[in-house]
């Protein structure tokens, strides 16, 4: 495979759509796929590059991960790159959370990478200089009050980074992952971001390009000697004390 191909997933807007205009900046063709196909078709459609393929992926779905993966070989002739973006903000104290709730942040933000690494795996080996990048986030950092179930599930994917890295370092496949702080996204409603933003020792949130970049170093030749590492985007969020 002559060309660096890119699978992306959370890629309809935010911070996803800023990996994919990344990567593609840094001459990957990619594949971006969200679960939100009608957005995610727009934001493609606007790139007007033929080196970017919209896929619609439900990351809980094993059937939809090997289908996105075998389309994006079929367009692209192979995948070398990773990258599990795709999750959701899930808040409700303890007392107040439910199953259902609790699940399926459980099942978007950890088993949704999962099922992404286990379907692009055979292809990854394949790949030379293969990466993969999870985005966790500083709530796998420290604790966040009404966050059990987001909270929890990016510690989960904070230790399957870890096992993926030691794991599949012998197959010449890297491993890592970005932390993410307060980032502004439509993630955030606006009574959240400027909550945050007041709160945050550099006196802004993060723009989604700024994650961009640390997703794009990590994957780079730059990064060659780098896996199992964790990159905190954050601002010194997680530096704060209370």
């Amino acid at each position: 495979m002559a060309q660096r191909v890119a699978l992306v997933t959370g890629a309809a807007r935010g911070q996803g759509a800023a990996i994919v205009a990344r990567l593609r900046a840094d001459g990957y063709a990619v594949a971006a796929c969200d679960v939100n196909a009608a957005e995610l078709g727009d934001t493609v459609r606007a790139l007007a590059d033929e080196q970017v393929t919209a896929i619609p992926l439900d990351v809980t779905s094993e059937q939809q991960w090997a289908q996105a993966v075998q389309n994006t070989v079929d367009r692209f002739g192979g995948l070398s790159a990773l990258v599990n973006n795709a999750g959701v903000l899930h808040r409700a104290s303890i007392g107040d959370e439910s199953v259902a709730g609790f699940e399926r942040s459980w099942r978007v933000n950890c088993l949704g990478p999962f099922l992404g690494l286990r379907a692009a795996l055979a292809e990854l080996r394949r790949a030379d200089a293969a990466a993969v990048v999870n985005t966790c986030s500083t709530g796998a950092i420290r604790p966040f009050p009404q966050h059990a179930a987001y909270g929890s599930a990016k510690w989960a994917l904070r230790g399957l980074t870890q096992v993926a890295a030691a794991e599949l370092s012998a197959d010449g496949i890297r491993v890592n992952a970005v932390f993410p702080g307060p980032i502004a996204t439509p993630m955030l409603d606006e009574t959240t971001q400027a909550r945050l933003a007041a709160r945050a020792s550099s006196g802004r949130l993060g723009t989604p390009t700024e994650v961009a970049d640390a997703v794009a170093y990590l994957l780079s030749e730059h990064a060659s000697f780098i896996t199992g590492a964790e990159l905190v985007v954050d601002g010194g969020q997680a530096l704060q004390i209370g």
